[in-house]
């Protein structure tokens, strides 16, 4: 168990017109010109976009991996330490944000390519 930084970033392949754009001291993720996460290298972590009741499910269950980070309208941000979480999990919750935040073209096309590569 265990996640590197650049193993996330890596998985950030399979999700179409994600910009990584270098802040400084973090990376922010986005698509369609809107965030839906940060990398922090110094840290070995994560702020991913989730709703309300996910984040509050996460940071319950494992609170020594996931913390709230804030809140803003009808997210809830969470921040996920990378050396308490599974590759497979961090994929599923990065592509949640992802399509929380991608124009509706994009999540369609993303999860129709799915269907097929089944």
């Amino acid at each position: 168990m265990a996640v590197t930084v650049d193993e996330f970033l890596s998985m950030l392949d399979t999700l179409p017109e994600t910009q990584q754009v270098d802040a400084g001291q973090w990376i922010s993720l986005k698509v369609g010109g809107k965030g839906y996460g940060y990398v922090w290298e110094k840290t070995r972590t994560v702020g991913l976009k989730a709703t309300l009741d996910e984040q509050a499910a996460l940071v319950a269950e494992r609170p020594d991996v996931f913390e709230v980070q804030f809140t803003a309208g009808q997210f809830g941000w969470v921040v996920v330490h990378l050396e308490g979480i599974e590759a497979d999990e961090l994929l599923e919750l990065v592509t949640e944000a992802w399509c929380l935040t991608a124009p509706r073209h994009l999540v369609e096309s993303h999860e129709y390519g799915y269907l097929y590569e089944e």
